[in-house]
């Protein structure tokens, strides 16, 4: 019957059935084994053997009440729930000794091939993160996680508050069907303090909190497998690292992400990152490194990708696509939408969509963005840019200046920015867009908002582009020059204006560059 039942239902049902698993099964309070919520006992052996009886029982609840109890590693079983009630907190054991590992990694609760297994409840699990003894620096091993579930299905994890990862707070490896809502996340207690890290499929995360040193939500794909079948909406993500992410670990690629209604901004607290004294041109004391990174840096294949309506604020660069070819040959990165974005940016690294030669990122489609830009730059040659193929993906991997003002394209085919307005502090030079080996670019009612002190010297510079279409937006700010292009071979360059300029050179090529390569079209001109 419970098989034919779940064959009907949707798996956020399935999740929530679970969630509510208690009201029909055991109820076993810790207190029953001599758990002692002092915060000195060690509990490990209680609590674990509450888990054991209630699943021996056919599975059920286990109740943390009240109080602060200490404990090392716990593995969950198949059908129970730990349920923490308000004021309770499972606080992870500073001794490392205490704690077990699985995959090369101890965690403060482990679930490894479970089904129908969930964390919930009111109270909170706190990992001693800032225990000297897991004081080791940055990427240390043998710093414990607060959870690590591989390889489950039905997974609920809902309204628990999570505190002080020594590590990473939460890893789902290989997991099928998780349920991540209402849980508050704050991390910062020590290096790679990631909010959520999510290498699995059919996976919901919404109506969450993530205040974190490192990336607050952050999906990986380190198998072959891709990370798919990935929904994440109505959360906020405040980060000293990036918002939301895809990567760095992307071997299998991300597949089927939907992305919509998130807010982010920069962390309560910075310890350790420091980006305006560390880089150049931070405008701001706290920042965001990337609020939407999507990294493809391993082989992975990455398709259908869809993020929308989404506020920043503080963020050094609002949206970063790499493809690279970091350990292994590049994969491919292709089908991404991205739209209804508001953005506050306070840096002079600008958008960023950058493959490498011969591995093209294909068929983006960035629209309706409004962006604040508090940071300006001075004009500078596109071919200045190092191509960095192998190197971290990360804004600055470029280096801190980069040439444009709004976006920064190359090695990438078929990218569409349409209705993108961007405002500039006065002393800005830089042109709104630099693209660089692009084929099919599009640009439609995208560019500066508002002029400056002075006249641009370039809108838009293009460097060994291909069949682009370019209509600025009906206002435009001084310049001298709307559009330049460089570069060899065919270009067939169309530039679509409402009207003659009243000052500046509509179009400037360089010498390489044929004389036709670049056509100006006016209204009722065909």
């Amino acid at each position: 019957m419970r098989t034919r039942c779940r064959r009907k239902i949707s798996f956020p049902m399935v999740c929530l059935l679970l969630l509510s698993l208690s009201a029909s099964a055991a109820d076993i309070n810790i207190l029953k084994y001599g758990a002692k919520g002092d915060g000195t006992t060690l509990n490990t052996v209680a609590i674990q053997q509450a888990i054991d009886e209630c699943s021996a029982t056919g599975g059920g609840r286990v109740t943390v009440p009240a109080g602060i109890f200490l404990s090392g590693t716990l593995y969950l079983k198949s059908k129970v729930n730990l349920f923490l009630e308000a004021g309770a907190v499972l606080k992870g054991s500073s001794r490392i000794s205490d704690y077990h590992e699985v995959r090369h990694t101890p965690a403060l609760i482990i679930a490894e091939e479970l089904q129908q297994v969930s964390v919930t409840g009111p109270g909170t699990i706190d990992g001693n993160g800032k225990a000297k003894s897991f004081q080791h620096g940055d990427n240390a091993k043998g710093r414990p996680m607060l959870m690590f579930f591989i390889d489950c299905s039905d997974v609920g994890i809902k309204d628990i508050r999570l505190r002080s990862p020594a590590f990473w707070t939460q890893k789902y490896l290989g997991c099928d069907g998780v349920l991540v809502t209402g849980i508050s996340v704050y991390a910062h207690a020590n290096w790679n303090n990631d909010g959520i890290d999510i290498d699995s499929k059919n996976v919901t995360v919404s109506n969450c909190r993530f205040d974190t040193d490192d990336d607050a939500i952050c999906l990986k794909s380190e198998r072959e497998e891709p990370c798919e079948n990935i929904t994440i909406t109505n959360c906020v993500a405040a980060s000293n690292c990036n918002g939301i992410k895809m990567g760095t670990a992307s071997s299998g690629g991300f597949r089927n992400i939907s992305i919509s209604n998130c807010a982010i901004h920069a962390a309560s607290e910075d310890n350790i990152r420091h980006w305006k004294t560390t880089l150049t041109g931070i405008t701001a004391d706290k920042t965001v490194i990337s609020g939407i990174a999507i990294e493809d840096v391993d082989g992975g294949h990455s398709d259908q990708i869809n993020i929308s309506n989404i506020t920043m604020q503080s963020v050094q660069t609002p949206i970063f696509i790499r493809l690279g070819n970091r350990h292994q040959p590049a994969g491919s990165l292709q089908h991404v939408n991205i739209g209804n974005i508001i953005a506050t940016s306070e840096s002079q690294m600008c958008n960023i969509i950058s493959g490498i030669p011969d591995a093209d990122i294909k068929d983006v489609s960035i629209h309706d963005i409004q962006l604040v830009s508090h940071a300006a730059g001075k004009a500078a040659l596109a071919d200045s840019v190092p191509e960095n193929t192998r190197g971290y993906p990360e804004n600055r991997m470029f280096g801190q200046t980069l040439p444009a003002a709004g976006f920064f394209i190359r090695h990438a085919e078929h990218i569409r920015l349409s209705r993108i307005y961007l405002e500039v502090p006065p002393e800005e030079e830089r042109p709104f867009l630099v693209a660089d080996d692009t084929r099919g670019l599009e640009v439609n009612d995208a560019g500066f908002v508002k002029g400056t002190a002075h006249a641009f010297p370039v809108l838009y510079f293009m460097r060994n582009a291909k069949e682009a279409a370019v209509t600025p937006p009906m206002f435009l700010p001084s310049f001298d020059v709307l559009l330049q292009t460089e570069g060899k071979g065919p270009a067939d360059i169309r530039l679509f204006l409402k009207e003659k300029p009243a000052r500046g050179k509509t179009f400037s090529t360089d010498q390489g560059t044929k004389k036709d390569a670049v056509k100006v079209f006016f209204p009722g001109q065909d």
